[in-house]
């Protein structure tokens, strides 16, 4: 559908905050601004995403990647939704205490996925961290569209208001008492036709237990399916990365062992 940019073929920008917003007990959207977003350019991707250099206390910065939303380049502004706990990790602790003036550097961005408007229908799923990617999509979809959004929140507080076409039904999970992701994907009535699907959050239940059952159950083809791990339960950013490059070169291991035999 789309070839694969990533940011580190974009420049640098540095973008400032003009304003934040909580859009739930787990969620902040900051906006900002930026003197010039030309690597935004004809960037249509749901799932665009920046790399952003979020100060710590020490005075270094640490790289995390966020969905950027709403670019306008004309206007020199776009907005990130932040998932925040309390005073867990970097960039959530930055967002929940962000205000007017505060600067970060940007590259990107990058991305691969929008929904195909020649799809029969769409089926987008993620929890909290593909929720800001599941928004856009949304909002891009056709008003005729037909699908499932399923999002996946950590308890009722972090539900959100989100648009959808009429014909796109959006189930809300409580993990606190609802049955997992996976297991509600599994259960959702099939509709007729070609699926273009969008699977992107927690690794473990994205990669290993919603994907196979797509691709081996449902007979989705890998062209009509994007899936991605945006972190895994009990990582940081930096060690989810390490743990992903060990399972693209056990994949590759793999796929040259089936290849000679």
């Amino acid at each position: 559908m789309f070839r694969a940019v990533k940011p580190e073929s974009k420049p640098e920008t540095r973008v400032v905050v003009t304003s934040t917003r909580r859009l739930s007990a787990g969620m902040t959207r900051v906006h900002f601004r930026a003197e010039d977003l030309s690597a935004f350019e004809g960037s249509v991707c749901t799932d665009r995403f920046v790399r952003l250099e979020i100060p710590v206390i020490d005075g270094s910065t640490v790289c995390r990647t966020y969905t950027a939303l709403d670019p306008s380049v004309a206007e020199g502004t776009l907005a990130i939704d932040f998932v925040h706990h309390g005073d867990e990790g970097v960039a959530g602790r930055w967002a929940a205490t962000a205000g007017p003036g505060d600067v970060l550097a940007v590259r990107g961005p990058g991305g691969t996925y929008a929904p195909d408007p020649a799809a029969d229908w769409h089926l987008l799923v993620g929890d909290e961290s593909g929720l800001p990617a599941i928004r856009a999509a949304l909002a891009a979809l056709p008003a005729d569209a037909v699908g499932y959004a399923v999002i996946e929140v950590p308890s009722a507080s972090h539900l959100q208001q989100v648009e959808a076409p009429a014909g796109v039904e959006v189930r809300w999970l409580d993990a606190t008492v609802d049955p997992p992701l996976d297991a509600v994907v599994r259960e959702l009535p099939w509709l007729l036709g070609r699926v273009h699907a969008f699977v992107h959050g927690e690794a473990e239940v994205t990669m290993q237990r919603i994907r196979p059952y797509l691709l081996r159950d449902r007979g989705v083809p890998r062209g009509d399916l994007s899936t991605s791990g945006y972190w895994r339960r009990g990582n940081s950013e930096d060690s989810f990365r390490t743990w992903k490059r060990s399972q693209a070169a056990d994949r590759q291991v793999a796929y040259a062992g089936r290849a000679l035999r």
